[in-house]
């Protein structure tokens, strides 16, 4: 062999050997991720509060009281984006732990999101749709109200076809690809808080659900949509100087926002590897997102922290390190080495990830330091002071999925 190629496999294997001596055991990581599961499913209530009388109902009717006074008790089983991520990762840990309660989780949320739309659509008056229970599922507006709720939901038919959840994606779909607002070029946009704004979060909130679409379907139609957003945000969002990607663009002013937010790059890395899960092999351009998903990888591997974490701005040390972009990293990089989308050197920087991540989880399975949802700023000083209490519902799910996917990686890397 090689003397030159003979030192590089010595190298890689020992920077390998140290990282496994210092990072979490499989089992570790299974019972750290089943630290977290089992809180979030301990106050997943599935229960309508009556927040007057105190009343819980399973199910809301005109005998539990004035609409105005109902809530969903349990915000994990609210019809919000970070819940559908969250019923993904729950999904995934069901399947590789084999566990039913994990596995069940989505499928109670959405029986009791089905079971409840109807009285409280019934008397929606089109107003406050966050607050509104079950107001994003019944307005269907923005891609935050459909997407990712509608991607969990493709999961779920896949093993339960009820002609209510197909209504529901058929009609997610219709919206996403002709419906919801897009640039002259086809880029899908938001109208607010200015008008022709790319958020990269979008690319989440739109390509996980098209992508399994075209697999539920086999219609090629939905993978060209998703290939083409993915690249047309990197069109708009990419800045080639540091291989890492703004928050948003002003298509009214042809300028990026000011920062390079970590939970964008989040959203945006999972939708690519969202993508090539299902995206046929055959497909012309896919070695085009596997190129933009390893150029984005390089990119940000050059950001991680010495504890293996990275930054609520990626490009300043001075931001707090931050729960919820990290875990995305890390699910995005160890399914894509899992996947052999990219080589096996890139598994040490998921592993150290994790490392760092784990400390950040308590021992009753609470995250510090995730970031709350946020808009875009206009100056930097609003993402350095935006909030990141205990265990807020915005990186769960991912922190669920990066820890499923780091057992598989080191389980095969061992």
């Amino acid at each position: 062999m090689d003397k030159r190629l003979l030192k590089t496999f010595f190298f890689q294997a020992l920077i390998w050997s140290c990282m496994i001596l210092h990072a979490q055991t499989p089992d570790q990581v299974e019972k750290t991720i089943r630290s977290v599961a089992d809180n979030i499913i301990h106050q997943a209530s599935f229960k309508i509060v009556n927040t007057r009388t105190g009343e819980r109902f399973d199910v809301a009717d005109e005998s539990s009281g004035n609409v105005s006074d109902l809530k969903i008790e349990s915000p994990y089983n609210e019809w919000k984006y970070w819940n559908g991520v969250l019923n993904l990762a729950f999904d995934e840990l069901g399947e590789s732990l084999g566990n039913e309660k994990y596995r069940t989780f989505s499928s109670r949320n959405f029986q009791f999101a089905f079971n409840n739309v109807g009285y409280f659509g019934k008397n929606y008056s089109g107003e406050n749709r966050w607050i509104y229970p079950f107001g994003l599922m019944i307005s269907h507006h923005q891609l935050d109200d459909c997407g990712a709720m509608g991607a969990s939901l493709i999961q779920l038919y896949r093993q339960d076809k009820r002609e209510n959840y197909r209504d529901y994606i058929d009609c997610t779909a219709d919206h996403i690809m002709y419906k919801q607002d897009k640039l002259e070029d086809g880029t899908l946009c938001r109208t607010f808080p200015e008008k022709m704004t790319i958020w990269g979060d979008d690319l989440y909130m739109s390509i996980p659900f098209i992508a399994r679409m075209g697999a539920l379907t086999s219609d090629q139609k939905c993978f060209d949509f998703a290939v083409k957003q993915v690249i047309q945000f990197n069109k708009y969002l990419y800045n080639p100087i540091n291989n890492i990607y703004f928050h948003c663009y002003y298509d009214n002013i042809q300028e990026n926002g000011v920062a390079f937010w970590g939970r964008c790059n989040g959203w945006i890395i999972m939708a690519q590897v969202e993508l090539l899960k299902y995206l046929p092999e055959d497909h012309p351009q896919k070695e085009t997102i596997i190129e933009l998903l390893h150029r984005h990888i390089r990119g940000l591997a050059r950001y991680q922290a010495p504890n293996g974490m990275w930054h609520q701005l990626i490009d300043k040390e001075d931001s707090y390190l931050e729960s919820s972009s990290t875990a995305m990293y890390i699910y995005a990089i160890a399914l894509a080495v899992n996947e052999g989308w990219i080589d096996d050197r890139y598994a040490p920087i998921a592993i150290k990830g994790w490392q760092g991540l784990a400390e950040m989880i308590t021992d009753d399975g609470r995250v510090k330091n995730i970031c709350t949802g946020l808009t875009i700023y206009t100056d930097l000083a609003g993402y350095y002071n935006h909030p990141a209490p205990l265990n807020d519902i915005h990186g769960l799910g991912a922190l669920l999925l990066a820890g499923s996917e780091v057992m598989k990686l080191m389980e095969r890397m061992d």
